[in-house]
């Protein structure tokens, strides 16, 4: 029987295309400082109570350094404690944070370090990009010269012509996802794309490849984000509000045309026989996950709500944070997990309820979903990315989204304006959140959820 884990605190760096002025080792620091600095301690304080250290980081191209998590640990001050370095792509920070939680849930450690960062500017981007491709099955996908964009352009040709019926209208919805990250990151200073856009906007910026345009793809960032789980002696040790977290994680081929069909499999709010007539109202939908769903955030999702008693995530959930690696890759998301059954993931942001303020009804969205900017609009540095989105669903269900987020000192601190229409986007009386994780086209996904101890959907 494993032992109930909680996350203590998190922390991040600044995010942005490039910091040749700061070595990888200080972004690292800075993440753990303000872990510590969350606490009200000092970070020798924190590191006291730490046991074992987990880093992740997925691409050792960018920063020319094999065993990046030694030098990390090494400047952390943190040895001789063990430590292990995870890489699942895109998925890297969401897999740190799992192994932390299952060294505490065995028993093996009572405190454990989730730390990820990536340095992307080392490398221009169609370099960056290309060696981000090598993630990609390399005999049978890379030679055909992709890179993700690619991979996703045709992910989104294929959902829009079944699930979007080849409407001109599913293509604008494709940029309201870009114009809401990108609008919420104007909030946040540690956001690397603040932008205050339209629709048009993001449909005539620059194409990459048909019909994904730039404003449609994520960041390439620099920057580190970590967070601390604990027992919970050791959690209430550390703090009086430590939050239950679990994760569930999933995964599928690397290659995409190794995917068999199957049968959809069912979450908790689904029913037996309720996609028996998908292929009918959505000629194309014959196969499963196909080219428009990923069964590994599917598998995620049911683990994690299986653990944690969640029946209906846009009734049991407060905030969503997912991996909007591409405005599309968001809209799958949607129906991965349930929060639109599959072919009406468009309804979500259609429908007001994925906004923190329905723009429709002017009161609060059901279910806000990326209000730190996400990927798109706040950052992709590969292996803190999961960590990073962990972090602002904690800071909501803390009820410290504000505190971390307007503090004029550290807009000034960061070099960034703080807009003048700054607005809070605290969820009011948010007690429970979910992060998915997510590698390269599904191939790793893992689904964290974070809950107030005190508002759990189901005992232990």
């Amino acid at each position: 029987m494993s032992k109930p884990v909680y996350l203590a605190t998190v922390g991040m760096s600044k995010f942005g295309r490039s910091f040749p002025e700061t070595r990888t080792e200080e972004l690292a620091i800075q993440a753990l400082t303000a872990a510590a600095d969350f606490l009200k301690m000092t970070p020798a304080e924190l590191k006291s109570y730490i046991h074992t250290c987990y880093y992740g980081h997925f691409a050792d191209h960018f920063g020319d350094q094999l065993l990046g998590e030694s030098v990390i640990h090494d400047r952390l001050g943190l040895d001789p404690l063990g430590n292990i370095g995870v890489k699942t792509g895109g998925a890297t920070g969401g897999s740190t944070m799992w192994e932390a939680i299952k060294a505490v849930a065995s028993g093996y450690s009572n405190c454990s370090l989730a730390l990820g960062w990536e340095r992307m500017d080392e490398a221009p981007t169609d370099e960056g990009n290309h060696l981000i491709s090598a993630a990609a099955d390399k005999d049978w996908e890379t030679p055909m010269g992709h890179i993700y964009t690619g991979y996703y352009a045709v992910m989104a040709q294929r959902y829009w012509k079944i699930f979007g019926k080849s409407e001109d209208s599913f293509r604008r919805t494709m940029a309201e996802v870009s114009v809401k990250n990108h609008g919420y990151a104007r909030m946040n200073p540690y956001a690397q794309a603040p932008m205050k856009i339209t629709v048009d906007d993001v449909i005539k910026s620059p194409i990459v490849a048909d019909p994904l345009r730039v404003l449609d793809c994520c960041l390439m960032s620099v920057g580190a984000a970590c967070g601390i789980v604990c027992d919970e002696k050791t959690a209430y040790e550390l703090t009086d509000n430590p939050l239950r977290i679990w994760i569930g994680a999933g995964s599928h081929t690397l290659r995409v045309a190794d995917r068999r069909d199957m049968e959809i499999p069912l979450l908790p709010n689904e029913k037996v026989g309720q996609y028996d007539d998908l292929a009918t109202r959505f000629p194309g939908a014959d196969r499963y996950p196909g080219f428009t769903g990923f069964l590994a955030a599917r598998v995620a999702a049911y683990y994690a709500y299986n653990m944690t008693g969640i029946k209906d995530p846009t009734d049991d959930l407060d905030v969503v944070e997912l991996h909007d690696a591409f405005t599309i890759s968001d809209i799958q998301t949607y129906e991965d997990v349930g929060i639109r059954p599959y072919g009406e993931g468009r309804d979500y942001i259609e429908s007001g309820d994925a906004y923190h303020i329905n723009p429709k009804t002017g009161k609060p969205g059901k279910l806000p979903s990326n209000l730190s900017g996400g990927l798109i609009g706040t950052m992709h540095a590969v292996g803190a990315t999961g960590l990073m989105q962990i972090a602002e669903v904690g800071y909501q269900i803390w009820n410290r989204w504000d505190e971390i987020h307007e503090d004029s000192a550290k807009w000034k601190e960061f070099g960034r304006e703080k807009p003048s229409d700054w607005t809070s986007l605290q969820v009011k009386g948010a007690k429970r959140g979910l992060a998915i994780s997510h590698a390269g086209v599904g191939s790793h996904v893992t689904a964290t959820i974070l809950m107030d101890p005190n508002h759990l959907l189901k005992e232990d």
